[in-house]
């Protein structure tokens, strides 16, 4: 048996852990053989996350963005897979997932969606990532006919669908992981189990032990990692990797990773966790906050100090200034909201189009953002 098999194979209830909630190492033969840069980087984007989704919050609060999904909590599971992959892997990610964006070059664009314009979206298909998913699960087929395609054409790529606790119920992720069993596609499912689909627990989510062992039924292997654990869920998504690439095994196989961590923040700007959890459950979840210890595990291990983490706080603020500043200054156009309506535009849409423009020309942009 190799290590990708052994450590695949493990029971789904036997969660997968390299470092404690105290940045201790718990699992020494599985901490990944990376440079000391790559570490650091991981934990720089972590960081970049973490500050991106305090300034995004506050953008959104000052009416200056549209609704944003926080991910404060989520960092490790996001870094830390989207690190296992090769850059030419396809994510395909719901809403909540903005670390797989970062792991990739954050192009400023990508705040542009949340602004509310499209020309967001398309920039992510640049770095081989799906447009967003806001629809509940809907993205996992879409997923799966792209791994199949790729498995077709001989493609070593790999895609790798993220999706909350909550689509597990929703039935395009059975259909889904159904398929993906049944032809052998070359696919990743990470479930990043926040404990919370909104405002429903994870307990009235499904009777299951746990998320993971859903994938014995469509007869390939489900595994549970601490998501709060970067270099756990690296080397999970890894080995998952490498199974579905033929590299482990006689055929590509398909794996379901159970990322178990916590959602820090609201479900979204527009929600107020405080109706249907209590302070005491977000505080116990904090004690493992993912930065936290993996920083602990860096300069433990010699490979950070006070001043490269105030470097990088420093490049940080001016990244993510710059791209605040391009993305309030992008001149859009209405007329971009009519593109991407239907493959065809159809003469409903034209005659809305042109009453707009007629507006426009009549009363100026201006004038009809203050009448609204």
């Amino acid at each position: 048996m190799t290590h990708t098999d052994e450590l695949l194979s493990r029971p789904p209830d036997d969660r997968i852990q390299v470092l404690d909630s105290d940045g201790r190492v718990v699992a020494p033969d599985l901490v990944p053989d990376l440079d000391d840069e790559t570490f650091v980087s991981m934990y720089r984007d972590m960081r970049f996350c973490r500050r991106l989704d305090e300034r995004a919050i506050s953008l959104q609060r000052q009416g200056r963005l549209g609704t944003f999904a926080s991910l404060a909590g989520q960092e490790g599971s996001q870094i830390g897979s989207t690190y296992a992959l090769a850059d030419e892997d396809i994510i395909s990610y719901q809403y909540r997932e903005h670390g797989a964006v970062v792991a990739r070059g954050f192009p400023w664009e990508y705040l542009l969606y949340w602004a509310g314009h499209e020309r967001g979206n398309a920039a992510l298909a640049d770095i081989n990532v799906f447009p967003l998913n806001i629809t509940i699960g809907d993205h996992l087929p879409h997923a799966v006919g792209l791994a199949w395609a790729a498995k077709l054409r001989g493609d070593d790529r790999v895609t790798v669908a993220h999706f909350g606790d909550g689509a597990t119920s929703e039935g395009d992720f059975h259909e889904a992981l159904n398929f993906a069993g049944v032809y052998d596609v070359p696919a990743v499912f990470v479930c990043n189990n926040n404990q919370w689909a909104i405002s429903v627990p994870r307990e009235r989510q499904t009777a299951s032990e746990t998320f993971a062992q859903k994938a014995q039924a469509y007869g390939f292997e489900g595994v549970q990692v601490d998501g709060m654990d970067p270099l756990a869920t690296y080397v999970v998504t890894r080995a998952a990797r490498e199974k579905a690439r033929e590299t482990a095994g006689d055929r590509p196989r398909p794996t379901l990773i159970e990322a178990v961590q916590y959602r820090f923040g609201a479900h979204t700007t527009a929600d107020d966790p405080s109706v249907y959890r209590d302070d005491e459950e977000v505080e116990r979840w904090r004690q493992r906050d993912p930065l936290d210890r993996f920083e602990t595990f860096l300069r433990d291990t010699g490979r950070l100090d006070d001043d490269r983490v105030s470097a990088m706080d420093d490049e940080i603020e001016a990244e993510l200034a710059e791209a605040v500043e391009r993305f309030e200054a992008y001149d859009a156009d209405p007329d971009d909201m009519f593109e991407d309506t239907y493959a065809e535009p159809t003469d409903r849409l034209h005659d809305q189009r042109a009453y707009l423009r007629s507006l426009r020309e009549q009363y100026g942009d201006e004038a009809l953002l203050e009448d609204e």
